[in-house]
């Protein structure tokens, strides 16, 4: 079923299924559902587009927060960052947007579009940049299929503003990332104008829609005391992503996490239960989920999705909330076609992120033959 506006409803759903398919990064999309709570009962319900709906010559920008999720947690935006950084490039441009999206469709960066969306009573398109979430700005196949970032804004919760014009995407993530760190460790932003067209042609399209069959899903399992990890697995099938696979299960036994550079950064250790007993699951992370390796043997990498559920409840467990004793059951969700080109495999494979040695292709293969398809 394809979304068409986003009530109270819906937005608890795609919090939820935001959540998942961030990857344990995106921030907390609680803190974004608030605020688009708030505006949604004051203003209305946002209208949503389907991709293929949008004029070719409309102007489009990108909303979402920048920076380390295990900040957001205490450094709660006031709310009006998103729309002063939307309102600013449009200033820049000396156009106003037909149309607002999500740079990434998980975490935090799944619901601050939903806000602006609101307060602009512009229409939301169903897609974003990314697919799940990923920490560096460049990471988007906006960036990949060929769409300049900048010009971009960042605006932080005093409103102190910054315009970045910038040689590269790379470039841009730098300079940008600089300046997030000493406005606290998160910021607000618009950036990635393009055209209809250049979103209807780099765009992962309908993770909307996605995100709120996931949280549907997980409510509905749960309502009728069914297995909540299954159902979102199951949601997962005849979507644009690929196979579905159960990693691991287990409990967290040791989590090393600091925020440096601007992100969170770390590792998770998990010791097998029931099938997987005698197993150990370590996933590497900065502010997502990039690599797990099951008894010292890599089994699942970026940019396929690996996402940390409760087992009973089938709620995200998102990397700034892992903790000693948790138990949880680890997925795998092979990324869509358009995130594994040669292309987007040089900007997010595992050697963008200082993985030498791990072959993206070799290691989805081989899964197959080490962890059960979840069906």
């Amino acid at each position: 079923m394809k979304l068409t506006s986003i009530g109270i409803e819906e937005i608890r759903d795609i919090a939820r299924g935001a959540a998942i398919l961030g990857c344990g990064g995106g921030g907390d999309p609680e803190i974004g559902r608030l605020m688009a709570e708030a505006a949604i009962e004051e203003l209305g319900p946002v209208t949503i587009v389907d991709p293929q709906d949008i004029a070719d010559d409309s102007f489009i920008l990108a909303s979402a927060m920048m920076g380390a999720p295990t900040v957001v947690i205490e450094k709660i935006p006031r709310g009006t960052e998103p729309l002063a950084a939307f309102r600013r490039i449009e200033k820049e441009l000396g156009k106003s947007a037909d149309a607002v999206c999500s740079m990434e469709c998980g975490g935090l960066n799944s619901t601050i579009p939903i806000l602006v969306a609101a307060q602009t009573r512009l229409p939301l398109l169903d897609g974003d940049g990314m697919g799940r979430a990923f920490p560096e700005l460049q990471m988007e196949t906006f960036s990949v299929y060929g769409v300049p970032g900048t010009p971009a804004c960042v605006v932080d919760e005093d409103g102190n503003t910054v315009i970045c014009e910038a040689s590269s995407d790379v470039e841009m993530e730098w300079l940008l990332r600089g300046v997030t760190i000493r406005m606290g460790g998160a910021a607000y932003l618009a950036h990635y104008p393009m055209s209809g067209a250049d979103f209807k042609r780099t765009a992962v399209r309908n993770t909307l829609t996605l995100a709120f069959e996931l949280g549907r899903a997980v409510r509905v399992a749960r309502a009728g005391q069914n297995d909540p990890v299954k159902a979102v697995g199951q949601t997962f099938h005849g979507t644009v992503y690929g196979d579905v696979t159960e990693l691991f299960r287990g409990k967290v036994f040791d989590v090393q996490r600091e925020t440096r550079r601007g992100f969170a950064l770390g590792k998770a250790t998990v010791n097998g239960a029931d099938e997987f007993d005698g197993s150990i699951l370590t996933i590497s992370f900065q502010n997502e989920n990039l690599v797990a390796w099951r008894d010292g043997k890599a089994v699942a990498t970026v940019p396929d999705l690996i996402i940390f559920l409760d087992p009973e409840t089938g709620e995200a467990i998102p990397t700034e909330r892992l903790r000693y004793g948790q138990r949880a059951a680890i997925l795998c969700v092979a990324a869509p076609p358009i995130m594994t080109s040669l292309e987007s495999l040089a900007v997010w494979g595992p050697l963008a992120f200082g993985y030498t040695g791990l072959d993206y292709w070799s290691i989805r293969i081989a899964r197959t033959s080490l962890v059960s398809k979840l069906s």
